[in-house]
């Protein structure tokens, strides 16, 4: 198992969101100047803005999809919105931004409110520039029968991070 894949499968992000693959295509996401690892920690404060997504690959030519998802909504032990989708960008060119991509469904930051929640970006290679078509809801998103509809495939790139809803600051 390359070690790229091995924290997804320990995060359970192989499994309850995605099959196994093989990844092959650079994938940084960086919020504000905090580059997201797998299973880092990132407080929900600090992703209200948009991060900033870059895409590696060779081809010029070739295009991506973009996926964010919330596994664990509304809670971790009661995930019965699973998954929860955050955000859609498509057509993506290789070697760029996903700002250079159109957004299919707009950013929506995460605010978890029980538990720790996983936030998923997962990355597809588009044959060629196709038409992607928007889910119906943000609930109940599943990632694997929205690359299936699409004729996505297999993800090239998958990352994730956790949060958990912030405690409020104490006044005195």
């Amino acid at each position: 198992m390359s070690r790229f894949v091995e924290p997804l499968v320990v995060g359970r992000v192989i499994g309850d969101v995605l099959d196994m693959f093989v990844p092959s295509v650079d994938l940084a996401v960086t919020y504000a100047s905090r580059q997201v690892n797998n299973g880092c920690e990132l407080k929900p404060s600090a992703l209200a803005l948009l991060p900033r997504v870059d895409i590696g690959g060779e081809d010029l030519r070739n295009f991506y999809t973009l996926v964010m998802t919330d596994p664990d909504a509304p809670s971790p032990s009661d995930p019965t919105l699973r998954e929860y989708l955050q955000w859609i960008v498509t057509d993506i060119p290789a070697t760029t931004s996903a700002s250079f991509g159109r957004e299919l469904v707009s950013y929506e930051s995460p605010r978890p409110t029980i538990g720790i929640h996983r936030f998923i970006f997962v990355l597809f290679k588009q044959m060629g520039r196709q038409t992607v078509y928007p889910p119906g809801s943000r609930l109940n998103f599943n990632t694997r029968n929205f690359a299936l509809s699409n004729s996505l495939g297999l993800p090239v790139a998958a990352v994730y991070f956790n949060a958990q809803k912030e405690a409020a600051g104490r006044r005195r």
